[in-house]
């Protein structure tokens, strides 16, 4: 058997399991395939991206029996491909993960990348905040992006805190990104020229109906209330006064629009264009906020 044919008949299983986009997947991976070939290629040392060149490769037996158990944990106990490889990859970046945190998937990831914050800042721009940092993954790729700023990545949660300093140091930037622990912005210094933030959004009755994967999350990273607002509003209340003149916000609110607009029904943000469409980021100025 090569490593695609390994592939493919592990997609089968994974179908076969009843695991699909809607249940079981969205935590890096959106198909059968792709969290196949995630953890095949992971188990046999392979590059995950670059499965063309070691599709013909033969697999060995004892590989097969290898992939074989890690394919079987992953459908019998319902964890998430990244807990059982520790490690998830955000904008081609590899970053560590475990059960402490949620699995990294942030669209502002994109918009770090592809530069479409970058009209809102300027030569000013020297101080960002990364707020619910979670695994620290967007505190690192706007380290990497803004190479002259410095960077606070925030959470309200010690142990996400703990896996955060993990791939800080993993990177290399222990000396530009500070951790710090704080209830939403209570303990970070200010003033900021950009702040991230994927909060908790997900609202109640969304939260009782995840699938087995999202459950095995943190609920406190996930979780925003009754209509998945009440960390935002905590956030508007309390941003403006940790921002530069001419800072601006970036939130994430996954699939919350109608909530968001019920919520906040005068604030008219600008809504980014995402791999998932146009209503899951926003940015806010300053201005607004006041």
């Amino acid at each position: 058997m090569t490593v695609l044919e390994l592939i493919e008949a592990s997609a089968a299983q994974l179908e076969a399991a009843g695991l699909t986009f809607e249940n079981g997947f969205g935590q890096g991976t959106t198909n059968a395939f792709d969290e196949a070939a995630w953890l095949v290629m992971w188990q046999l040392g392979l590059p995950l991206d670059d499965l063309d060149s070691v599709s013909n490769r033969p697999v060995a037996q004892a590989e097969h029996a290898q992939v074989a158990t890690l394919l079987g944990a992953r459908i019998s106990t319902r964890k998430p491909a990244a807990y059982l490889t520790h490690e998830a990859w955000l904008m081609g970046v590899p970053f560590y993960v475990d059960e402490r945190v949620i699995i990294p998937r942030s669209f502002i990831a994109e918009l770090l990348v592809d530069e479409s914050i970058d009209p809102w800042l300027g030569e000013d721009t020297k101080r960002v905040l990364d707020l619910c940092t979670g695994n620290g993954s967007l505190a690192v790729l706007a380290a990497m992006t803004y190479p002259d700023v410095s960077v606070d990545a925030a959470d309200i949660s010690p142990d996400a805190l703990a896996v955060a300093r993990i791939n800080v140091d993993k990177h290399a930037l222990a000396g530009r990104i500070t951790l710090i622990e704080s209830d939403g912005l209570a303990a970070c210094p200010g003033k900021y020229d950009l702040i991230l933030c994927n909060p908790p959004y997900v609202n109640a009755a969304s939260m009782a109906a995840l699938p087995e994967e999202f459950k095995a999350e943190p609920a406190l990273a996930l979780g925003g209330g009754s209509d998945g607002m009440d960390f935002i509003r905590s956030l508007f209340l309390t941003a403006a006064a940790q921002m530069n003149e001419n800072a601006v916000l970036v939130l994430e609110i996954g699939n919350e629009r109608e909530n968001f607009a019920r919520a906040f029904p005068q604030l008219e943000p600008l809504w980014f264009e995402t791999s998932a469409g146009s209503d899951q980021v926003m940015l806010i100025t300053r201005e607004q906020l006041v």
